[in-house]
């Protein structure tokens, strides 16, 4: 069966648009199919579904069971009319033809009001392809990622400003330093008052240490039981903490700076020994030594190479460069308390924790670092443990710290021997892991002690020039400026580091 499809083509469709009312009501006559009325155009015989469906817009039609009833053509509506009320739109005309339909009867339908113009210009048909729903522009890669740096550095402020202050702090040089650079060594001083007081660590403080580069000296690292180091700055200044670093899952036992100044090696209960960018925080080396770290140590004559003691009777050669372990120190001992290596980096001490009636010849142990013998086993033969160790920066002599309260005195040349006649006492140890520091001329040796103060020694003299009643807990390191005179850093048991001057 042919069927008629009528269009109202009396007036254009802008025209129509603007002189009908859009809210009032249209009524149409419908017509059977096939009569003979000059305003009807015939068309192709199509079904209403295939018709309403491609061309929903140019008519309306409904197929009863006897013949195929023809509306005229709707108002025109403006393809730029958002989806949603599009669907609003035919869902309104759907509903008002889904009632029968009887031939010769009147249809009244609705027309919805919608405004001539949507300002958005949300017609799909008109829109680009990147605003369709379901669909996502593409972005360049090097747009992305600028984009996902800004996010982040959005949701750490805090992280961005003091990443950018490390960055510019290492390259700058304190104006408290400043003046001393390029100077004649000076004779070290005794402090006397309290300068600023550091305060963040939330356990003991096992080491302080300035940095041995001149220009950046102002910088001070700080290892603790907390599980954290800090880079503090400006130790000579504000005080203000700079960076603070947490790659250890245990507590960090021991910390030192590279000979640069760019890097940090700590050792810690997690077994790890780890060497950090000061700059980026990134780590660099990360090696597991299967015990629990007590002291780390640079080769002075390969920086590449540190050494690792603690609870264990071994104390392993690292290379950074590779990982691995490229040399082994075995002795009969049941952990190394500290390693020090002698001028030169051909020897070095290690002090084990042997107390027994036969332990002289495990106290101290001299090593030769590249045979890996023992060099002597004869050096302390009293039965008190030596929990740390230093080299004096000039003469070739070094000092243990004892726990018989006092700091014993060797030579640093074979046969090592201890000189009985000088000692340095009058503090107090008593278990106490407490380290000993010289100044940069080797004049003044200072040391903590277990009552909290800080006691200085005339190296020559042996006698005490002063003591600071610097904390109330034990006092487990003083560390000496090797630029300011009379500047030292202090820490104790409760976590607290003090700048005395």
């Amino acid at each position: 069966m042919s069927s008629l499809v009528a269009y109202d083509d009396s007036e254009s469709e802008d025209e129509s648009c603007d002189q009908k009312d859009e809210g009032a009501p249209e009524t149409f006559q419908t017509n059977p199919a096939g009569c003979n009325n000059p305003n009807l155009v015939p068309g192709p015989s199509c079904s209403v579904t295939d018709q309403t469906a491609l061309e929903p817009h140019r008519g309306v039609t409904e197929q009863s069971s006897s013949s195929l009833h023809v509306y005229p053509k709707l108002q025109h509506w403006d393809r730029k009319y958002s989806s949603g009320r599009e669907d609003k739109y035919f869902k309104d005309i759907s509903a008002t033809l889904s009632s029968p339909v009887n031939q010769g009867e009147t249809v009244r339908l609705q027309t919805p009001r919608l405004p001539k113009r949507v300002p958005d210009g949300s017609n799909p048909a008109k829109m680009p392809p990147s605003a369709l729903a379901g669909v996502r522009p593409y972005i360049p890669k090097r747009q992305r990622l600028t984009q996902s740096e800004e996010t982040e550095d959005s949701q750490n402020p805090s992280e961005q400003v003091l990443e950018n202050q490390t960055r510019k702090i290492l390259s700058d040089v304190s104006s408290r330093v400043k003046p001393y650079l390029g100077e004649k060594l000076k004779a070290a001083g005794i402090p006397r008052r309290l300068l600023m007081s550091l305060e963040g660590h939330q356990g003991p403080v096992n080491t302080v240490q300035w940095c041995p580069v001149p220009h950046i000296s102002h910088l001070l690292l700080s290892a603790s039981m907390d599980k954290t180091f800090k880079q503090v700055w400006d130790g000579a200044e504000s005080g203000r903490c700079l960076r603070l670093y947490t790659c250890h899952s245990g507590a960090v036992r021991d910390a030192c700076w590279t000979p640069c100044g760019r890097q940090l090696l700590t050792g810690s209960f997690d077994n790890m020994a780890v060497i950090t960018d000061v700059e980026t925080g990134q780590q660099t080396v990360k090696v597991d030594n299967q015990f629990k770290v007590m002291c780390v140590a640079l080769q002075p004559s390969s920086p590449d190479v540190f050494l690792c003691g603690g609870y264990s009777s071994v104390v392993l050669a690292w290379d950074s460069r590779c990982c691995k372990v490229v040399k082994a120190y075995k002795a009969a001992i049941q952990q190394t308390l500290d390693i020090l290596f002698l001028r030169g980096g051909t020897d070095f001490i290690t002090s084990s924790d042997c107390v027994s009636r036969d332990s002289a010849d495990r106290t101290l142990i001299a090593w030769d670092y590249q045979s890996t013998a023992k060099v002597s086993n004869q050096i302390y033969h009293e039965r008190y443990t030596c929990p740390s160790l230093a080299l004096h920066p000039l003469e070739e002599s070094f000092v243990a710290q004892t726990n018989g309260n006092y700091m014993a005195l060797f030579s640093s040349q074979i046969p090592y021997r201890m000189n009985k006649k000088r000692r340095f006492d009058g503090h107090k140890v008593e278990g106490y892991a407490v380290q000993c520091d010289f100044s940069l001329d080797g004049a003044i040796l200072a040391s903590g002690s277990s009552m909290g103060s800080a006691h200085f020694y005339d190296y020559q003299s042996t006698r005490v020039l002063h003591a600071i009643r610097a904390h109330c807990q034990p006092c487990l390191c003083v560390s000496q400026h090797p630029v300011l005179p009379a500047t030292v850093a202090t820490c104790d048991w409760a976590g607290e580091i003090k700048i005395w001057h």
